[in-house]
């Protein structure tokens, strides 16, 4: 069997690879915050060293971006430190390294989507705790590959969607931002895409270390986001709710957010691993959360 070792498997990403189709001879172990105290490096690199996996998928992260601002200690030990142990302990085992990094890794001001090349820019503790991580995880391995993506959201735990469908249970009216730009992404599109990206690093495919970007297809604000996400909520009985377009400003949030969150997705693409339309994911997660 082949050992796939999942860091953060509570997590969104890590529940969706634990029902994603898998091949046949991968046996997924998970690890999440429970299991391993990822403010620890020598407990993450004690564990790779003892199971010993074939591949590693670091699915785990800090992800509150806003109180990162006041907690960048913490943001920095587990978004860049955590996985600069991983990377070095992977190498040491001869296991490639998956690792998931994000949009806010960039300042948000270039007018086109981003390309893997684009000088990294955070504007944020968040971001500067990945792209630090980005640079720790290349530095330690050479067989490692950085996916980044953006706007996630599932069934599973907290995150843009199943807030909006909680606001609509009790307004007919949510504010939401329309002047940031980018593309949600479903985790079943994100963990089947790392499966494909994981897979060519266990055949051995240079190609297939680096970075790279993966988001759904198709761009969007987060007020198409909401709207799309009403739209298929009344399709399971539920009101309509109008979407009132706000400008970032008349949101102010700890955390600067990029105006441009667009990742440009032809690199992967021309492996073969092609995202599907982001709206797609939201029919399938409502339908999931309402039916």
């Amino acid at each position: 069997m082949t050992r796939v070792l999942v860091f953060g498997g509570t997590g969104q990403l890590g529940l969706a690879l634990q029902r994603a189709q898998l091949p046949a001879s991968w046996e997924i172990k998970t690890l999440s915050r429970r299991d391993l105290d990822l403010e620890r490096t020598d407990a993450i690199e004690a564990a790779i060293a003892t199971l010993r996996p074939a591949v590693i998928i670091n699915a785990s992260g800090y992800t509150g971006v806003d109180k990162a601002e006041s907690e960048p200690e913490l943001a920095l030990a587990l978004n860049r430190d955590a996985p600069a142990a991983m990377a070095r302990a992977a190498s040491a085992i001869g296991a490639p390294l998956a690792h998931i990094s994000t949009d806010y890794v960039f300042r948000g001001d270039k007018p086109a989507p981003y390309v893997e090349t684009d000088a990294r820019d955070p504007v944020s503790v968040y971001g500067v705790s990945k792209a630090d991580g980005e640079v720790a995880v290349l530095d330690a391995h050479e067989r490692a590959a950085i996916v980044r993506t953006s706007w996630v959201f599932s069934a599973d735990r907290t995150n843009f969607l199943k807030t909006m469908l909680r606001l609509g249970e009790t307004r007919d009216e949510v504010g939401v931002v329309g002047d940031q730009l980018g593309r949600p992404t479903g985790t079943d599109e994100l963990a089947r895409a790392c499966i494909a990206l994981v897979s060519r690093l266990l055949d051995g495919d240079a190609d297939a270390a680096g970075v790279f970007h993966f988001a759904g297809a198709g761009e969007a604000t987060w007020a198409d986001f909401a709207e799309a996400i009403f739209t298929q909520a009344t399709q399971h009985g539920r009101n309509r709710v109008r979407v009132k377009r706000i400008l970032t400003a008349e949101y102010p949030t700890p955390a600067q957010r990029p105006a441009n969150s667009r990742l440009d997705t032809s690199k992967i693409e021309a492996l073969g691993i092609t995202p599907a339309p982001w709206r797609d994911g939201v029919r399938q997660y409502v339908a999931q959360l309402l039916a």
